[in-house]
């Protein structure tokens, strides 16, 4: 056998092992689980990420909510807002249309992976943050009801794709005035909404994986060259999917918005071209 070499290898800089006296008192820094609700060491202001998240999540929850509920001011002239598209509106029907659609990307939004994350923190607490104790001693995933359902994720993915055709079409004709280009305040509102949405729609985690996520060998795969640049692209926007989440919540809210106070003749559209 080879004789064994006079090198020792010693622990981590500040690392406790288990003989030292800091782990046979059972010290840990940074401990979090099973501390009482808040208890941490931390020194900064961890509250300050939650309590942002849960008041834009809430402010603009609470607009969406009644916009879509007031069935009326939805349209000006060649524009539409977005939380009524697409227009249907059966005779059958006697509450505001928008209710009619809006679960697919409401359900969509509810079931992103950020979101996720936003709100578990925002409203559960659940983790309230990294190493800072939380009310839930057990953590049980989402294996139950109603939690289970987030994994529909990828189905509410596949609705959001063809609600962007709506959206798209709603960009022509918010350009268009009386058969011919134009731009006006509203163009600009409905074509800032439908980018950022978009962008958001298309940095989704289940689309990353959906192009190539699961493929081990894109050389092995059919057509791996396209699906490799295609998971490449999905994956830059990827990084930014917290940021296009909040811009495209912001942006579709606001386009709502311009419309409305058009339309109720609040604001006056003014026209570029």
């Amino acid at each position: 056998m080879a004789k064994e070499s006079g090198r020792r290898w010693s622990p981590a800089a500040g690392a406790a092992t288990a003989t030292s006296p800091e782990a046979s008192r059972g010290d840990r820094r940074g401990q979090a689980y099973g501390q009482p609700f808040g208890a941490t060491e931390r020194k900064d202001a961890w509250w300050l990420v939650p309590l942002a998240q849960a008041t834009g999540l809430t402010l603009l929850g609470i607009y969406a909510t009644w916009s879509a509920l007031q069935g009326d001011h939805y349209e000006f002239g060649n524009y539409l807002s977005p939380f009524y598209s697409p227009l249907f509106k059966p005779s059958w029907w006697p509450l505001s249309p928008a209710l009619l659609i809006l679960a697919f990307p409401g359900g969509f939004r509810a079931t992103c992976y950020y979101y996720r994350k936003a709100y578990y923190r925002a409203f559960f607490a659940d983790p309230t943050a990294c190493a800072v104790g939380e009310p839930w001693k057990g953590y049980r995933g989402e294996k139950s009801f109603p939690f289970i359902l987030q994994n529909l994720h990828r189905y509410f993915l596949y609705a959001a794709l063809v609600f962007l055709v709506f959206l798209w079409w709603d960009v022509i004709k918010a350009f268009t005035f009386d058969g011919r280009f134009g731009i006006g305040g509203g163009s600009l509102a409905i074509l800032f909404n439908t980018s950022l949405l978009s962008l958001y729609t298309f940095s989704c985690h289940s689309l990353r994986h959906l192009i190539g996520g699961n493929v081990d060998c894109f050389s092995c795969a059919v057509a791996g060259g396209p699906r490799r640049q295609g998971w490449l692209g999905v994956s830059w926007l990827n990084e930014h999917h917290m940021a296009w989440a909040w811009w495209s919540l912001f942006a579709v809210c606001f386009a709502d918005f311009y419309v409305r106070m058009c339309s109720m003749g609040i604001f006056h559209d003014p026209r570029f071209l």
